[in-house]
């Protein structure tokens, strides 16, 4: 472990740690009939983030913690592949797996560094994995030196306006002011958090997926439902209903 970045193992402790508090959320992730996305579990009928067919397609989900959305991609017939960097993330897939009579395989390790051959992958996923905790100048080129020419990288994460209006003390909610420089933002830590964020601008996400390989296909700006709840405290329905809170980047790969 001491040959990690150092974001790597403080996030893996990070997640190790937390792994407790998201058994209840993947068991529910696990049993729904519909996928349902991000903090507000939008459904998939509303953002339509999956490609009409997966059966038959080899996916990864980089970051896939209790492997919920793994499930709904090998339900749709994907020979699927799960990489988390929290053990104890994956001892709760494990046991889901059992309970459903589901296996693919699941991997301890970093999404910056996966151990398969290039161009395995005809789709690669993240939801608040890869995405949000590891360094996007690796897991970028990563992920697109995994997928095959035509495959498609989708990932969903807090928006970019969300982090700008973000106070630093824990568990207060977004304000309607920005609170933060736009300019140079990356690598985000927290006041009593050790963990390591990372959120870029939409021109450095751009930027670095046509630098890796990609084009853009879609940015799809997430707007819960009047009626939605969560559980997360750093933003409220009425700020989400105004401004966008999470965001799904849709790349594809170039040949």
């Amino acid at each position: 472990m001491s040959d990690l970045p150092d974001h790597v193992r403080r996030n893996r402790a990070l997640w190790d740690d937390w792994a407790r508090q998201y058994v209840a959320s993947g068991e529910e992730g696990w049993a729904a009939v519909e996928p349902r996305w991000g903090i507000w579990s939008v459904p998939e009928s509303r953002l339509n983030i999956l490609p009409d067919s997966l059966a038959g397609k080899d996916a990864i989900e980089l970051g896939c913690g209790t492997a919920y959305v793994s499930a709904w991609l090998a339900r749709r017939g994907a020979r699927v592949v799960g990489i988390d960097n929290s053990e104890a993330q994956l001892a709760t897939a494990r046991r889901l797996q059992e309970q459903y009579g589901l296996h693919f395989p699941l991997l301890h390790g970093s999404a910056e560094a996966v151990p398969y051959h290039d161009q395995s992958f005809d789709f690669a996923i993240s939801e608040y994995g890869a995405c949000l905790w590891a360094d996007p100048q690796r897991w970028v080129p990563e992920a697109a030196r995994l997928l095959r020419p035509g495959g498609q990288l989708v990932f969903l994460t807090n928006s970019f306006l969300l982090m700008l209006c973000m106070p630093a003390e824990e568990g207060i909610a977004a304000t309607d002011r920005l609170l933060r420089a736009a300019f140079g933002m990356y690598g985000v830590e927290w006041p009593n958090d050790p963990g390591v964020e990372f959120h870029l601008s939409h021109g450095d996400w751009i930027r670095l997926l046509r630098r890796s390989g990609f084009n853009i296909e879609d940015l799809l700006e997430v707007r819960p439902s009047a009626d939605a709840t969560t559980r997360y405290p750093f933003v409220t329905l009425e700020w989400a209903r105004q401004w966008p809170c999470e965001e799904v980047w849709k790349a594809g790969r170039r040949a």
